[in-house]
């Protein structure tokens, strides 16, 4: 039997709180319909007193908590180092920083914090002990473009296995092994008046490994139009793709993940993410033998059909996953 549990984090519902349709409350009780017990919430998003967590502000965590048996479970911080408009924060800035995430982290509840790439590896190790004394694991979310395997974080993996320590780790979220085009970046396009021919093209360049300077060259000789360069730049960025996804950088690190953020954009008719395979990534994450939360990022807010799609996306995971 299957130890992974199934969350949201509150990101998912981003539209509907920015624009008032939703309290913090109503993304709670949101979470109780679809049927999971846990949520993750960033935290600069939604605590008003951030970096640090108010009586008030604890007493909606835990009502809420109590009226609808839904719990934070992972606190996700910002490696914010531009918060100064004269000049970047330094290492040691960053270190304090997040050390007040983790009491903040602890406060409510959360035995799992997500922490960014712009936390050194040094710093990461350096943080550990605060972790162990907190309780609260720390883990370098990996997003795309990075994978398991890229240079930036076999450094992460390194500092980590020469710690030994269990309370610092990964966060991968899925979207690093996408292996299509992310939904606005194709379909998108093509209702905004791309060329689906050069669209195409775009995509077999990123498929062959095309580097970027060369496939932005060729594309442009074709005159490319804006919105198919626009993809373009997404496909080589954050809503990059593989054709041969890193499967085996995922095996590796698996000691070393507590958390998963199970990243999607869009929900087909036939119940699939459309440009993301759960069907081959969730069997790596349960042979494993994780014992953890992956929890739904619905990252497409311009929809407004949140609440649908991360719907979609739990029964699809209890589909694979063979919960019932």
């Amino acid at each position: 039997m299957t130890k992974v549990k199934l969350g949201i984090t509150l990101y998912s519902f981003t539209r509907e709180y920015v624009s008032g349709e939703y309290t913090f409350e109503d993304c709670i009780r949101r979470c109780a319909e679809i049927g999971v017990d846990g949520y993750e919430l960033v935290a600069t998003q939604m605590i008003p007193s951030y970096p640090y967590i108010s009586e008030e502000f604890l007493g909606q965590v835990n009502r809420y908590a109590a009226e609808y048996g839904v719990r934070p479970v992972s606190y996700g911080a910002n490696t914010d180092r531009g918060m100064r408009f004269d000049r970047d924060l330094t290492d040691d800035e960053l270190f304090a920083r997040t050390v007040t995430d983790i009491k903040s982290a602890h406060k409510m509840g959360c035995k799992v914090m997500r922490a960014q790439y712009l936390l050194s590896p040094k710093n990461l190790v350096r943080i550990a002990p605060y972790g162990e004394a907190y309780n609260v694991k720390v883990g370098i979310e990996i997003h795309n473009p990075e994978t398991p395997s890229t240079p930036k974080m076999l450094e992460y993996l390194e500092a980590i296995e020469k710690s030994g320590s269990k309370y610092i780790g990964f966060v991968p979220d899925f979207g690093c092994f996408a292996d299509k085009p992310n939904v606005d970046s194709y379909y998108g396009a093509l209702e905004r008046g791309a060329n689906k021919e050069l669209l195409d093209y775009a995509v077999q360049l990123k498929y062959d490994d095309v580097p970027m300077p060369e496939a932005q060259k060729l594309l442009l000789e074709k005159n490319a139009d804006p919105q198919v360069m626009a993809s373009f730049f997404n496909m080589y960025g954050f809503l990059t793709f593989n054709k041969n996804p890193d499967f085996e950088g995922l095996k590796k690190i698996m000691p070393y993940c507590f958390h998963f953020h199970g990243k999607f954009h869009f929900m087909k008719e036939d119940g699939n993410e459309m440009s993301i395979p759960y069907d081959k990534i969730l069997p790596i994450i349960d042979e494993a033998g994780f014992d953890g939360y992956i929890v739904s990022e619905y990252e497409n807010h311009v929809s407004g059909q949140a609440f649908e799609m991360v719907k979609k996306h739990i029964e699809m995971e209890r589909r694979i996953l063979g919960i019932k």
